[in-house]
């Protein structure tokens, strides 16, 4: 594994590349953050190796006993197209740490740097049979993995309504364990008393960042009424000046939307939320005539109940309210199916801790936002799915646990 991440960072420039190419993401930022990420994880979970242990027990009964963790066996994977080196590490590294083989499908949209990424195991000594690459179609390739009776756990990300066909399929089969990580709704919930041009932007980031293709978009930012106005004006202006051009042009904050049928996705809702009655404050219009980009779009007044502000739009697409009281914001964070992320931000100490633990998510951010981490644990509440990404947690994902007890008689210690 060490060996793989060395030769993934020999290929930066060709991997970036491959996803510029697939999912209109910023060449620059694959270079910089995404494939080293990639190599980074892969030798975190390497150096987990190593370390997998079981513990001996101290029964009541007259007993010696000691748990061993095993591999669970074949796992399948199923990726989305947002992330797809990201992703792809996510799943592949902890899985191979744990001792388990795996068959991975990307993404139909993005499937070059998964196979790509396989030539490179390939090349340092990943044994054939070991990490298989597949790529299909959900209906085909996912269903056929969801549902195989000789492989043991399957861990999808991607859509609710597709976690719920993989679920089944699972249930159906061999009832193979499942791990999701589902869409999301973010709120980001901004109070009064905090510096209103760094939240502005860290509410820009929140929505625009890969273009509004992560499923911890703060997509729902509540703003107190006190820096209501203020904030606003800021976020227009700073949406207006974000550049949407060519991903391989280093001025440019934003690429295309992934293909033709998210692109006119977005528009739909867009128009969706003109007809129900929010505000458009800025964009709601592709950019150009030529390739899947839209403008930052920012809507205000909105309520809780609009399309908008209820479904995963999985674009660039905010929507912006205002609320008075703590109790107030936290109710309106906690008004969704989904429960996958959220951010405060705030200087009171006192504050930062009510409402991160009365959010119902599965990490909250705290005067940041996408503050990911290989040793941090990530996944989902509600509708957001279940089992955790990242940290030993995800590691976990993929042993069983197997007790073994001998008879023992006239110990002194027991």
């Amino acid at each position: 594994m060490m060996k793989w991440a060395d030769i993934i960072d020999e290929n930066i420039e060709e991997l970036a590349a491959l996803d510029t190419i697939d999912a209109g993401k910023l060449y620059n930022r694959g270079k910089a953050f995404d494939i080293p990420g990639v190599a980074n994880t892969i030798r975190y979970y390497a150096g987990a190796a190593d370390k997998i242990h079981g513990e001996v027990l101290k029964p009541s009964r007259e007993f010696h006993a000691y748990t061993l963790m095993e591999p669970i066996g074949v796992v399948g994977h199923i990726i989305p197209w947002n992330f797809p080196s990201t992703m792809f590490a996510v799943k592949v590294a902890p899985t191979l740490a744990a001792g388990c083989t795996l068959v991975l499908k990307p993404a139909e949209q993005t499937p070059l740097s998964a196979l790509f990424y396989a030539h490179l195991a390939k090349q340092a000594g990943i044994p054939d049979g070991v990490l298989n690459v597949v790529p299909g179609f959900g209906p085909t390739a996912g269903a056929a993995i969801s549902s195989h009776m000789d492989i043991d756990k399957v861990s999808f990300t991607g859509s609710t309504e597709v976690g719920r066909e993989v679920m089944q399929a699972a249930a159906r089969s061999n009832l193979k364990p499942v791990s999701l990580e589902l869409g999301g709704k973010s709120p980001l919930v901004i109070f009064d008393d905090v510096e209103v041009d760094k939240a502005a932007e860290l509410a820009l980031l929140g929505i625009l960042y890969n273009k509004g293709e992560i499923c911890v978009a703060s997509s729902r930012v509540f703003v107190q009424e006190g820096i209501y106005d203020e904030f606003e004006k800021k976020l227009v202006e700073k949406a207006k000046a974000w550049v949407v051009g060519d991903p391989f042009d280093p001025k440019s904050r934003q690429g295309p939307q992934v293909d033709k049928k998210q692109f006119e996705k977005i528009l739909s809702y867009i128009e969706y939320g003109k007809r129900e009655g929010a505000t458009l404050l800025t964009g709601g219009k592709r950019v150009g005539g030529k390739g899947y980009y839209i403008e930052p779009t920012i809507f205000s007044n909105v309520e809780e109940d609009m399309l908008i502000v209820q479904d995963e739009i999985f674009g660039p697409v905010m929507s912006l309210k205002k609320f008075k009281t703590i109790e107030e914001g936290i109710k309106s964070a906690n008004n969704t199916k989904y429960g996958l992320a959220a951010g405060i931000v705030t200087k009171n100490l006192d504050t930062a801790n009510t409402v991160s633990r009365s959010i119902r998510a599965g990490i909250v951010w705290i005067n940041c936002y996408f503050a990911f981490g290989n040793d941090i644990p990530y996944g989902g509440y509600k509708m957001s799915g279940f089992g955790r990404d990242f940290g030993l947690d995800a590691l976990h994902k993929y042993l069983q646990v197997k007790s073994v007890v001998t008879p023992i008689f006239n110990s002194p210690w027991l």
